[in-house]
């Protein structure tokens, strides 16, 4: 099992996945890449073209340049990882291949979609750069970009086969006012998300989320036979946290396996909380009992539940194993003015107000405006993340700019910048260096005087939890710092004090 084996592959055709269009698929079409089965290889079969394959391949390119296809994401979201498979492709596949990506906004289906696609002044993101392939092979990649995207467009080099291709991520729902109406807070078209289970030997627990009914035993959850003492379970994140009023457990085709019984527990857990924090967690709460099953069969249970709380988490156990095809967690979504962070409220601000809060956080306009036009934020770390990364792709003139949006260490004089929630994080975070003595304060003030002269910006450090003797001590060594070292020293502590104040922020 790999890191990425609990992601959703958000181009399958089982979630509406679709290849739009693709420059050449002489040999193979291009629907084959999203196949949600597994390729396979006929000795002897031949097209009218050629070697019947199971795939996407382009005839032999006699000019320079790529072959590409255009893939509409099932659910938007964002990517983790790609794995693009070549099964069966052993002298006929690409030498390299680079991945790009849009977001559209909204979700399927979009309005004028392949003019939009087509538009001169859509932004398209590199994913990954051209990166070598291995012919018949499972070819796995980490992404590392934090946005949400609904389009990839996958470009193979020069020409060849490809036989599958996953797109693995976190589902993100578009942006939208939270409704009161009854949905599956679990479900994976609703970011819901299988984060951990006992045992997955016959088939995968994320099957227990997906949209429809299940297709067979093969589209449920089973786990092996259990020959000694226990329960298999599994550890799930609601997409949409809220109250769950009715709980359907499907075993349909499960006959001689399904099993004895189940129950259900929640949790409401707080932002960015860790599997390991979860599993050993005090404060799940028992929401269905254990509960006898029949075979093949669609249980609903609403008058059985034991409370009516929110939860953004659930354990679903079975006794003792077995196979479920369907989990569904019908309930209320919590609304923006109940949530239990401010993550939501975040995610749901017009940009003119999203600017306004982050800005606060961090005094670059720059900063502010790209971190907006990343929401919505699928989690805390997922938002810390970003922040990071953003920071660290600006440019001198923009850490400056967010120097400038401090006062002096010391200080009571705020910048005319500043609202009247970042003076009063400002006050709160320096407020140790005016519990000091005048003769501490002078110093520390003939020191930052000292510094502004030889760096031309406010002495910045993250002094939460420092005292005025710790920060005047740092302030004292630094000045003997050059100006290049100095900058990227200045540019780490704004980075604290942003995750600090970001972390506020949710808070509020």
């Amino acid at each position: 099992m790999t890191e990425f084996s609990r992601l959703v592959d958000l181009a399958s055709a089982r979630l509406g996945g679709k290849v739009l269009e693709a420059n050449d698929e002489f040999f193979a079409p291009k629907e084959n890449l999203l196949k949600p089965s597994k390729p396979v290889f006929l000795d002897g079969k031949y097209t009218d073209r050629g070697k019947w394959m199971d795939g996407w391949e382009t005839r032999r390119r006699r000019t320079p340049g790529y072959d590409w296809c255009v893939i509409r994401l099932g659910l938007p979201g964002i990517l983790r990882a790609v794995v693009v498979d070549t099964s069966f492709f052993r002298g006929n596949f690409p030498e390299y291949f680079s991945l790009e990506a849009c977001d559209l906004g909204g979700s399927p289906p979009y309005e004028n979609e392949s003019r939009k696609l087509k538009a001169p002044g859509l932004r398209w993101f590199e994913l990954l750069p051209p990166s070598p392939l291995h012919g018949d092979a499972l070819n796995e990649f980490s992404v590392e970009h934090s946005a949400r995207f609904t389009h990839l467009r996958l470009k193979i080099y020069p020409d060849g086969g490809v036989a599958r291709f996953r797109a693995l991520g976190e589902v993100v729902p578009p942006v939208r006012k939270i409704a009161r109406a009854r949905l599956d807070l679990a479900a994976v078209q609703n970011g819901g998300r299988i984060l951990d289970s006992s045992d997955q030997f016959f088939s995968e627990p994320l099957n227990l989320l997906m949209p429809g009914p299940g297709a067979g035993m093969h589209d449920g959850w089973e786990t092996r036979r259990r020959r000694g003492p226990g329960h298999d379970w599994v550890i799930l994140r609601l997409g949409v946290p809220g109250v769950i009023e009715r709980v359907e457990v499907d075993t349909a085709h499960f006959k001689g396996n399904f099993p004895e019984s189940c129950s259900l527990e929640t949790l409401l857990a707080p932002l960015g909380a860790t599997l390991q924090s979860l599993a050993s967690s005090l404060a799940w709460k028992p929401l269905l009992a254990r509960t006898p099953l029949r075979a093949n069969s669609r249980h609903l249970f609403a008058k059985q539940l034991l409370h009516n709380g929110a939860a953004s988490h659930a354990r679903f156990n079975i006794f003792p194993d077995g196979g479920v095809s369907r989990l569904r967690l019908f309930g209320r979504p919590q609304r923006p003015e109940d949530t239990r962070s401010g993550l939501d409220l975040l995610n749901h601000l017009s940009r003119a107000k999203a600017l306004e809060a982050l800005f606060d956080c961090c005094g670059s306009k720059k900063w502010a405006a790209r971190m907006a036009d990343l929401r919505p934020f699928a989690a805390a770390p997922q938002l810390l993340e970003s922040a990071d990364s953003v920071w660290a792709s600006l440019g001198r003139g923009d850490w400056l700019a967010a120097f400038r949006h401090h006062p002096p260490i010391g200080g009571s004089k705020a910048p005319r910048s500043q609202s009247a929630k970042a003076r009063h994080w400002s006050r709160g975070e320096q407020s140790a260096s005016r519990k000091t003595s005048p003769e501490t304060r002078r110093v520390l003030a003939a020191a930052n005087q000292a510094y502004h002269a030889a760096f031309g910006y406010v002495f910045l450090i993250c002094a939460t939890g420092k005292t005025s003797e710790q920060i005047l001590e740092s302030l004292q060594q630094r000045l003997s710092n050059d100006p290049d070292t100095e900058l990227k020293m200045a540019a780490e502590e704004q980075r604290k004090i942003t995750r600090l104040r970001l972390e506020k922020l949710l808070s509020s």
